[in-house]
């Protein structure tokens, strides 16, 4: 059953353009704060995970590299020794 007022009819209209209203400066709150958030992020220098992964496993291969050569400098240096 429907109300007759205008009185009650005019502010079941107010607060359905508040709660829309409430839901537009939300969504626009969101997406300021993001861009906010982006701008920020964007200014450090972050690397990405495939950029990460192929520094790591270039510093593995040096690291074994080093220790293949303190292996053989420790066989010269024993064979000089001698």
């Amino acid at each position: 059953m429907q109300s007759q007022n205008p009185i009650i009819s005019d502010l079941v209209k107010l607060a359905n353009s508040a709660a829309g209203t409430f839901a537009g400066m939300t969504r626009e709150a969101r997406e300021s704060a993001r861009d906010r958030m982006k701008e920020a992020m964007g200014g450090m220098d972050f690397v990405s995970r495939e950029e990460f992964d192929a520094v790591k496993e270039m510093a593995a291969k040096a690291r074994e590299e080093n220790e293949n050569l303190s292996e053989r400098l420790a066989a010269l240096e024993g064979k000089k020794a001698k």
